[in-house]
């Protein structure tokens, strides 16, 4: 079994080691975040107009990921190209509601367009007309009713210029409102701060705080990878639009037979818009790529932060199988040494030593786990309580030592029976108790050599009895075996006589000690005199007489009464005898 068990210790930390090893060579085998590659920036132009603020809203959320001031400088460079490329949507997206509602306006919505101006010049006209009646209405009744009713004319002029404005955005009209408001709306979101994380250094010191940071950036990794892939496809799909933009301009381009200036006009200013627009595209498309390019660099830097953390997270991992390794060793070595020594006391070094060693080694993971406490009060609290909890049994035991000091206490010498165990007090200590075994006052009271020791916690969550108190009285009994020959009664009535002779001064001190004890209590009287039981057989009859006397004296009572007994027995048959 001793073999057994040596080579299942051997497997343990064979295993151990190994994974010791696996950490440390994954250490070393990732890469160091010293060396960053450097990616290279590629721009090349294309686009089409896309009112789409994707990108920018996905830098804005990108930005409090970054943790340090280079992830930051990147993430800042990502939201200005971000910023730009949406503004340069917005310029093309303008432009367009611009001549969009141009046509509209010369066309379907011309008539509308016409009584819009009409109602705008008689809502001015009316509002310098009741500028004028203001000034003159306190001084004169006839202006003060003409402000009244040109009030209400104007009231009435604008709900007209109202109604013809939704006319007019229920048929298409409102497209240069909505890009106004987008652009209002955007404008406003740049005002609002960004979240930024504190710049830190600080590199994760506990295993805990190394997994965390690990999982963290994995997360943000994915994320910014998906930006960056976001990025590419949009600088594609604009690149793709723009080139369609130009294949439709390059057939389109105006012919000599355009002879009417103001098609001629109208041509060239198309053109000149679709040429805005194929410029605009290619500066939104260089932009996009930017943004991707910018958005690899932060990820190459996540990747290698990632790292980082990866090599310290193996690192405490090692030092952790490391202490484990350490323990089981150190256990080993003591368990060999004390089983050298063939001595039994070296037994609870063994189990002291490993109990130790595993402590200090749990406290050794802890701390590599989650570090030393910063928290003084909690640690603080956390001591007491846990002190408090294995030091329990100490702790009653060293207040029970003041009951056992006081009035009703125990003192050296005494006799007592302390759960069932009796003896004489040979030591009473603070925390213990140490008897000397004397067996129980029924079978002889002997002493057996054996020492017996307490925590004084027995006298808080137990009791004990103290046969010492006073003059130490206890009551004893011996059996008499009369035969039914001859009269048993007046046999049990001589035997009661020669023992309440014996033990009389006994019994009359007892019952002194007794009256002096317990007057104040108001107990009542008390008998110390002999009591005689009879049982009896078949063929003879038990003679029980109890009595008082003092426990260290009962052998010797008993002795001198047995003695007597037997003389008297003799006589008794003697007597016997010669009636027949």
């Amino acid at each position: 079994m001793g073999a057994l068990k040596l080579t299942a210790n051997n497997l343990r930390i064979a295993a151990i080691t190994l994974v010791i090893v696996s950490c440390i060579g994954a250490y070393y085998w990732l890469p160091d975040s010293t060396a960053l590659p450097t990616p290279q920036s590629s721009t090349s132009s294309g686009g089409a107009i896309l009112m789409d603020d994707m990108a920018y809203q996905t830098a804005r959320r990108l930005a409090p990921f970054a943790a340090n001031l280079e992830e930051q400088s990147l993430a800042r460079e990502a939201l200005r190209l971000a910023d730009r490329e949406l503004d340069e949507a917005f310029a093309s997206a303008l432009r367009e509601a611009t001549a969009q509602s141009d046509q509209l306006f010369r066309g379907p919505l011309k008539s509308l367009s016409m009584r819009i101006t009409e109602h705008r010049t008689k809502v001015d006209v009316t509002a310098k007309k009741i500028e004028a009646l203001t000034k003159v209405a306190t001084s004169d009744d006839k202006a003060a009713s003409e402000l009244e009713r040109s009030k209400a004319e104007q009231n009435l002029n604008q709900d007209e210029l109202e109604d013809l404005q939704q006319e007019v955005i229920r048929q298409g009209g409102n497209l240069h409102l909505r890009v106004e408001t987008a652009i209002h709306e955007h404008e406003a979101s740049e005002n609002a701060a960004i979240p930024w994380q504190a710049a830190t250094a600080e590199v994760p010191s506990t295993l805990w705080a190394q997994f965390t940071a690990w999982q963290t950036l994995r997360d943000h990794r994915l994320v910014v990878g998906q930006a960056s892939s976001q990025a590419q496809g949009k600088a594609a799909s604009l690149l793709k639009e723009r080139n369609q933009l130009q294949q439709l301009v390059a057939k389109e381009k105006p012919s000599e037979q355009d002879d009417q200036d103001t098609a001629m006009l109208a041509r060239l200013r198309q053109l000149s818009d679709q040429k805005r627009t194929i410029l605009e595209l290619d500066k939104r498309s260089a932009h996009c790529k930017q943004l991707a390019d910018t958005y690899q660099r932060w990820t190459a830097i996540i990747d290698h932060r990632s790292n980082s953390s990866l090599r310290l997270l193996l690192r405490s991992l090692a030092l952790v199988f490391a202490v484990i390794l350490m323990v089981l060793l150190a256990t080993n070595a003591l368990t060999a040494f004390i089983v050298k020594q063939h001595d039994r006391r070296f037994h609870q070094l063994r189990v002291a030593g490993s109990a130790g060693l595993q402590v200090i080694g749990v406290l050794a993971v802890l701390l590599i786990l989650f570090g030393p406490p910063k928290d003084v009060s909690m640690v603080l609290g956390l001591l007491t309580a846990g002190l408090t909890v294995a030091l329990k049994d100490f702790i009653l035991a060293f207040f029970g030592w003041f009951i056992l000091m006081g009035k009703n206490g125990i003192s050296l010498g005494d006799w007592v029976e302390i759960e069932g165990v009796g003896g004489e007090v040979i030591e009473l200590g603070i925390l213990h108790t140490v008897l000397l075994e004397m067996g129980h006052w029924s079978n002889g009271s002997r002493p057996t050599g054996r020492r017996v020791s307490f925590g004084n916690k027995y006298a808080i969550e137990h009791h004990f009895f103290n046969f010492s108190t006073e003059g130490q009285w206890l009551w004893d009994e011996l059996q008499v075996t009369v035969p039914v020959t001859g009269d048993p009664y007046q046999t049990a009535q001589l035997i009661r006589q020669l023992v309440e002779k014996a033990t009389a001064e006994d019994a009359r001190l007892a019952e002194a000690d007794w009256q002096r004890v317990t007057h104040k209590y108001g107990n009542r009287e008390f008998s110390a005199k002999p009591a005689v039981d009879m049982r009896p057989s078949v063929s003879h009859i038990n003679v029980i007489v109890r009595y008082i006397t003092r426990a260290p004296q009962r052998y010797e009572v008993k002795s001198r009464l047995f003695g007597a007994l037997v003389e008297l027995l003799q006589k008794n048959s003697d007597v016997t005898r010669r009636l027949r």
